[in-house]
């Protein structure tokens, strides 16, 4: 009986907040100018949540709030105050995304004081963000002049109505919103902008913009009952469509694009999704209105966490928004196929996988996003569609216009926009001149990697997801010289039990057919962060708590792993690497779990490998220099050389400044690759390297001049690369190297260019 009271009030609380709804619908709906319908709008607030002030505040395209409208604030303040985003509590609002609740604001530290208000005689302060599309456009808030303590539910009733308010802004003839949306004079100019590879390949057609968005023309129920019934009736024929769509799409019904769309599909059956939307319908908003308000909610919420998986599972959210949205609409969800050029290039902020798929891929030469990133559940399957994609493109959808010319060249990471005819005819050449070269990589394919000096070079491929495995049989590949197995958890919702693990690694086995896949165990922590483990931010996460760390932190965890490894490769060779060993007790310690599951599986009566490998990943300058000791307890040792050079360098290559400043053919990395080489072929232990380097003709000319016999690299690279190891002479290049080591230069790719010349060698990558 305790409770009566409460739910009594909070019954109140729902039907004013109708009332209230209902009331700015009506001004909304008048024929007053923009100002007057602020002006009403925001003293209708303050007398229906008891507030001495309401205040709206508009975001402007500088980046700044101005103070629009307010009820109780100094009028001679509209138009002349602002904060900029981040500033004060109002500031702070509009940076996060996120509601304020003080019950003494001033106390607050972020408070920014503004004397032309006169806001220092009120205490208490509730805010929260305008979002449309999940920006905030805006800030409203009320102020009372008591210390007063917000209750949640009335916080969510100026959600709602902010959100209402939203759709004045942007329909609104105010010349802040113009100015925020005005079109770019320049928008014919041609344009390159760069961006990062999720989906390799080149293509030109003509821009489709991809906007999910629609019109809701009616925010305010007049029938909450209505409403929930609408929304059961379209979210049960939602999961029908669902269905259906995703069971037409052969190509994705193994491997991980199959995984990323269940994942999709238990995202649609979220409980606490659905419960978020009918508790919305609840404050007095129609069906869409309600998955609106909710999904600008996660996309403010969620896009200001610094992890990337969360940050990319927005973009499953707002396709199911929308999809839900069509639904309570009546809309033809095949529009939008029906209307894309035979030759598109997709155009959009963000998307789920599943919105990908409304498309008919055979008329798509590219996907260019202005977010994104190589583990989004659209960047996989779009790989496994064979469509090129560009992802982090900036501004990108301001600065296209639907039919434009563009050309997507994922290869090297940029985007160019109405080219001229003189771009246009090079990137026709270009792709003209990439068929050559396919022709004669395929015409390779059966031939081993062998010196013309008769020097066996083993390529292999970097994978991560099972749609990399097809590059094996492509490229007739050595193997899989690294398997990145955190890329598989890293799409999932939570963490794989042991005998998920060992359904997906006997899978790459099989596919592998034989030939040998280096398993590396989870390196998780630094920038790969997994969605159901949370894991504190730190200053420098690349050289923080990740990888071998986490594993003998958590050996549960790296038992679990190493059990299924061992499972799956029951009668077959295992390969199993450690990262990120920074000195040999590591190792050790990490060696020891797999002897201890090894046992344990005997103990079952389990049928066991046939042999385990243990290797360690050298990417810590530290391990190179205790190599006499390690060599002894090793199977085999793979040189990473992406992290090998950052740590050398003390170089973030992720930082853009840095990205050119140091070079991986510099005296510095080939001495100190050189090093290495000789101790383990005076300990007879396989060296191999993989990462970038391994990749690029130069750079494998240098690797295998320096002795290294085995490369790891993306498929794509296997053609080219092979192509240049049948051209080489590989004492040559040993003996022009010991005359480069000691060069002061900063970088030997000049003369090792004209070597390569020499040689009569190609070493441009694709060329």
């Amino acid at each position: 009986m305790s409770d009566g009271p409460v739910l009594s009030h909070r019954g109140s609380l729902v039907s004013e907040s109708r009332q209230l709804l209902a009331r700015v619908r009506n001004v909304m709906a008048g024929a007053d100018e923009n100002q007057a319908q602020f002006n009403q709008i925001s003293k209708l607030i303050a007398t229906y949540m008891t507030a001495e002030v309401c205040s709206i505040y508009i975001c402007r395209s500088d980046n700044r709030l101005e103070l629009y409208a307010t009820q109780g604030l100094k009028a001679s303040a509209v138009h002349n105050t602002f904060l900029r985003v981040g500033e004060g509590i109002i500031g702070d609002i509009a940076a996060s995304g996120r509601p304020f609740a003080l019950a003494d604001a001033q106390a607050h530290p972020n408070f920014a004081y503004r004397p032309e208000t006169g806001e220092e005689i009120y205490s208490s302060l509730m805010g929260v963000p305008i979002l449309r599309g999940g920006r905030v456009i805006g800030v409203l808030d009320v102020q009372n002049r008591t210390q007063r303590d917000y209750i949640d539910e009335e916080v969510e009733t100026l959600q709602t109505v902010a959100m209402v308010l939203a759709e004045l802004i942007a329909g609104g003839d105010n010349a802040v919103q113009r100015e925020a949306s005005a079109l770019d004079e320049e928008s014919t100019n041609p344009l390159r902008i760069e961006g990062i590879l999720l989906s390799e390949g080149q293509g030109m057609g003509r821009a489709f913009l991809h906007s999910p968005r629609v019109n809701i023309e009616k925010m305010v129920a007049n029938d909450p009952t209505l409403e929930h019934e609408r929304l059961q009736h379209a979210f049960g024929d939602m999961h029908v469509a669902l269905d259906e769509m995703l069971a037409e799409k052969v190509l994705l019904k193994s491997g991980e694009p199959k995984e990323v769309l269940e994942t999709y599909r238990l995202i649609a059956e979220d409980a606490g999704w659905l419960k978020r939307i009918e508790e919305a319908i609840n404050t007095g908003l129609t069906a869409e209105a309600a998955v609106q308000k909710v999904q600008n909610g996660i996309r403010a919420r969620m896009g200001q966490t610094a992890d990337p998986y969360l940050r990319e599972r927005v973009h499953d959210f707002d396709d199911l928004a929308h999809r839900l949205v069509t639904h309570l609409m009546v809309e033809n969800g095949d529009a939008l196929a029906k209307r894309i050029p035979d030759e598109a290039i997709l155009i959009a902020r963000s998307m789920g996988p599943a919105q990908l798929l409304d498309y008919d891929a055979s008329k798509l030469k590219g996907l260019v996003l202005e977010e994104g990133s190589r583990t989004s559940h659209v960047a996989i399957v779009a790989r496994a569609l064979g469509i090129p994609v560009i992802g982090r493109v900036q501004d990108l959808v301001s600065r296209v216009n639907e039919f434009d010319v563009i050309i997507v060249d994922a290869n090297h990471n940029q985007v160019l926009i109405r080219p001229d005819e003189v771009a246009r005819n090079a990137f026709e050449e270009s792709i003209g001149a990439l068929e050559k070269h396919r022709q004669r990589y395929v015409a390779l394919i059966d031939k081993s990697a062998v010196t013309k000096d008769g020097v066996q070079v083993d390529l292999s491929i970097n994978a991560g997801l099972m749609i990399d495995l097809a590059h094996l049989k492509n490229s007739n590949a050595a193997g899989v010289g690294l398997y990145r197995t955190e890329i598989p958890f890293m799409v999932r919702s939570k963490f794989p039990r042991v005998d998920e693990q060992t359904h997906l690694y006997k899978q790459v086995l099989d596919n592998a057919n034989g030939k040998p896949v280096v398993f590396r165990t989870l390196d998780i922590g630094g920038d790969k962060v997994l969605p159901y483990w949370e894991i504190e931010n730190e200053d420098n996460p690349s050289m923080g708590w990740r990888a071998i760390r986490v594993a003998l932190d958590r050996p549960a965890l790296l038992r679990r792993q190493l059990r299924a490894m061992i499972r799956a490769a029951a009668g077959r060779e295992l390969y199993i690497m450690f990262p990120m060993v920074a000195e040999v007790p590591e190792f050790i310690q990490a060696r020891a779990f797999v002897d201890i599951e090894l046992a344990r599986e005997k103990e079952r009566g389990a049928v066991t490998p046939k042999q385990v490998r243990v290797g360690v990943m050298l990417e810590v300058p530290s391990l190179a220099f205790q190599l006499n000791a390690l060599c002894p307890l090793v199977d085999f040792i793979s040189v990473g050389s992406n992290d090998l050079c950052q740590f050398l360098f003390a170089s973030d290559r992720g930082n853009p400044r840095l990205a050119d400043r140091y070079d991986m053919l510099s005296p510095i990395v080939l001495t100190f690759l050189k090093s290495i080489v000789t101790t383990c072929d005076k300990a007879n232990v396989p060296l191999s390297l993989c990462g970038e380097m391994a990749g690029r003709p130069l750079e494998a000319m240098a690797l295998i001049g320096l002795g290294f016999k085995r490369l790891s690299m993306t498929g794509s690279s296997i053609g080219p690369v092979k192509e240049m190891v049948l051209g080489m002479d590989m004492s040559e290049v040993q003996n022009a190297l010991r005359t480069l080591f000691d060069s002061p230069e900063h970088s030997l790719r000049d003369a090792l260019t004209l070597l390569a010349k020499e040689q009569g060698l190609s070493v441009n990558a694709g060329a």
